[in-house]
């Protein structure tokens, strides 16, 4: 099945790029689009991103995943599509390089679709030409940290709890003009205002996290439209007793860009056993 948008088994680790990463195991325009610099309510504003998005239909994407856990701190990067309106990307993921001059792995292969992520060049035993399936509902996080880049919708979607939110000024996003905006979400509220599958992963997050709630800054063009989001969550590492530090950037530009998704076929997705590993592991 393929999607398009023109110009206009699981797994045995809680949470790949955890386990990966760290061995954790009709409309009068927006309401932040005023002249001058005299945006609307912030929170009204902020709640409405993810809409916004959609209504803009496409985008090209850029992610950015750093943890912290104990002494190690690792960057994952992705650069890809992304239809608001169909929720489907594709995207490549790169994984931080090992350690001691050892050869870095070839970025992984992400496509994202309602309920599923499917991932090639996962490493972990799976053969090279081969997918792995996971069913996002059932991930403690919701898919915003799980394959290395958070699902550059749901980045929006987190901003449908925002509790409190100031507008901090003007500034530029890659020489794009922007409205910055600082503040705190709350991911039980966003899930209540989300519907299908984004509701189901919200409310997986708001229960698999350390906290629910997520400080955030956003930064917004004239259009209202989200070219910025950056996030900062926090989970516990079961394995060592602690929690891992998480910010999430996701960058949007050239909207309307072409997006095509072709999911692999049942004979392309692997069933078998994945090995545990990490590409850092701890001093």
């Amino acid at each position: 099945m393929t999607w398009r948008q023109g110009p206009h088994r699981r797994l045995a680790a809680a949470g790949v790029a955890a386990c990966v990463a760290l061995g954790a195991g009709g409309c009068s325009g927006p309401a932040g689009a005023r002249s001058g610099d005299r945006p609307g309510d912030p929170v009204r504003t902020l709640r409405g991103a993810a809409d916004r998005l959609v209504a803009a239909g496409s985008a090209k994407a850029r992610t950015s995943i750093q943890m912290a856990s104990g002494g190690t701190r690792v960057t994952i990067r992705g650069r890809g599509v992304y239809d608001f309106g169909e929720r489907t990307g594709r995207l490549k993921v790169t994984l931080p390089d090992v350690p001691a001059g050892g050869e870095g792995r070839p970025p992984i292969t992400e496509l994202l679709v309602p309920g599923a992520l499917y991932m090639k060049n996962r490493g972990a035993g799976v053969p090279a030409d081969k997918w792995v399936r996971v069913e996002t509902a059932g991930l403690s996080d919701g898919n915003l940290v799980t394959g290395g880049a958070t699902d550059p919708l749901a980045a929006a979607e987190v901003l449908r709890g925002t509790r409190e939110a100031e507008y901090v000024g003007r500034t530029a996003v890659a020489g794009t003009p922007v409205r910055h905006y600082r503040g705190t979400a709350d991911l039980g509220r966003a899930a209540d205002r989300s519907t299908g599958s984004a509701r189901t992963a919200l409310r997986a997050a708001a229960k698999g996290f350390a906290t629910a709630r997520v400080p955030f800054d956003a930064y917004l063009d004239d259009r209202g439209r989200l070219r910025k989001v950056r996030h900062r969550f926090g989970f516990v590492n079961a394995e060592r007793a602690g929690t891992v530090a998480v910010a999430s950037t996701t960058l949007l530009y050239d909207f309307g860009a072409a997006v095509a998704v072709r999911l692999p076929d049942e004979d392309d997705i692997y069933t078998g056993e994945i090995a545990e590993e990490a590409a850092v592991k701890e001093d």
